[in-house]
């Protein structure tokens, strides 16, 4: 008769129960799949005469499974729907975002190095390394999710991994309106603003809902037209459609093969592409995207780290003077007043949710390099034929009450 063994027993009897599954799978070829572990794991139970009742058996298997090809005690956090980011800190300590609140997880992880051998189990299938000589990366998990650790002597008291999770869902206008995070006038607006091929910069704090929104918008640009997409991990969802998707790429260990986001930039030029959408400016890659704006690529969008649509020019015009030392600041100015139509501007409330909070117009003023910012409306000449498209427009709030069923995340990111 078989004894029954407690699942939840040391840690290093868990630890040699891992061990064991492990090296059945390799003696018999099989990957790391739950049934596989669920088999290796019997195995391994029949061989000390012990046996656990099946429910037992199947919740250790997935911890296993977890443990062996993912996330280990974060797995459950990873399947969990309502868990939009994830945290671990030094002293292993976790955190969930839910709803917009950050909030302990209620798990740990044993050890620092179970961080590190966490961090390895993700970053090596991706031909991606992070030591000491190169102690952060950044990857794009094959759910779509974004991992970014680092560690020491970078991050102090030990490794640090924030995994930020994107919903499944393809988020409409609509939905935005029904969740509060844009109103009536201001969608119709946005909608026509694609519509009518005005260049737009979505800006915002970390965490704000810049990506998400920008996904909306490049959703809505017309499915015959050729859309490519830049970003350092690609996280941009656009559903069935003419796009392509480009990613940068780190150096490797010989610190050769670096492709940047101002590579791509360029390379996107002669891709023929009608729209170009870059998921994040932050460099030098500033220039040759304004560049891209003023030659021929109407309707393009990006995003950028702002606190106010005021600071979001300035920010840009900073990024295109650091690339091209010799560029004069009347210069940046012009390209930036030419090539930018509409700023949306987004914050994240103590609550919370997530919201446009600004929408501005840019214009190039009379005298040449002076901008002149307004709040875009249906006075504002310059803007009249897309305040003319967007009060045409159905409203969004009828559009969202006629939507058949409504998406399961009340949160705008």
């Amino acid at each position: 008769m078989s004894r029954r063994e407690d699942p939840s027993g040391p840690l290093h009897e868990h630890a040699e129960l891992v061990r064991e599954v492990r090296a059945r799978l390799a003696a018999g070829g099989s990957g790391v799949s739950q049934g596989s572990v669920e088999k290796a794991l019997r195995e391994v139970l029949s061989a000390r005469g012990a046996a656990w009742e099946q429910p037992v058996l199947t919740a250790q298997a997935v911890a296993i499974c977890d443990e062996l090809s993912g996330f280990g005690p974060l797995g459950p956090l990873m399947r969990d729907p309502e868990v939009t980011e994830v945290m671990i800190n030094p002293g292993r300590d976790v955190y969930v975002e839910r709803e917009g609140q950050l909030r302990p997880a209620g798990v740990s992880l044993r050890s620092e190095q179970d961080v590190h051998h966490l961090i390895e189990r993700v970053v090596s299938p991706l031909g991606l390394r992070i030591d000491a000589s190169s102690p952060w990366v950044d990857a794009r998990l094959e759910d779509g999710s974004r991992f970014h650790a680092v560690v020491p002597p970078v991050a102090i008291g030990g490794p640090v991994v924030t995994i930020r999770k994107f919903s499944k869902t393809l988020w409409k206008l609509r939905d935005l309106v029904r969740m509060g995070c844009v109103d009536d006038a201001q969608a119709r607006l946005l909608a026509a603003a694609v519509r009518e091929r005005r260049n737009i910069l979505v800006c915002g704090g970390g965490g704000t809902g810049k990506t998400t929104l920008l996904g909306v918008l490049a959703r809505l640009v017309p499915r015959p037209e050729r859309i490519v997409t830049i970003e350092d991990a690609a996280e941009l969802q656009l559903g069935p459609r003419h796009a392509v998707a480009l990613q940068t790429k780190p150096a490797n260990i010989e610190g050769r093969g670096e492709i940047t986001l101002r590579d791509l930039v360029r390379c996107a030029m002669r891709m023929r592409a009608d729209r170009i959408v870059v998921g994040e400016v932050r460099g030098p890659e500033a220039l040759d995207m304004l560049q891209a704006l003023n030659s021929g690529h109407a309707g393009s969008m990006a995003t950028v780290h702002a606190n106010a649509p005021a600071e979001a020019l300035t920010r840009l015009e900073t990024m295109a003077l650091m690339a091209a030392p010799g560029l004069s600041v009347a210069a940046a100015r012009r390209q930036v007043g030419s090539a930018v139509h509409v700023i949306v501007h987004l914050v994240r409330e103590p609550s919370g949710r997530r919201r446009v909070a600004d929408m501005a117009e840019v214009r190039a003023g009379a005298q040449g390099p002076v901008l002149r910012r307004r709040r875009v409306s249906a006075a504002t000449p310059s803007f009249a034929r897309v305040a003319a498209s967007a009060a045409a427009s159905p409203a969004p709030a009828a559009l969202a009450a006629r939507a058949s069923a409504a998406p399961p995340n009340g949160s705008c990111a």
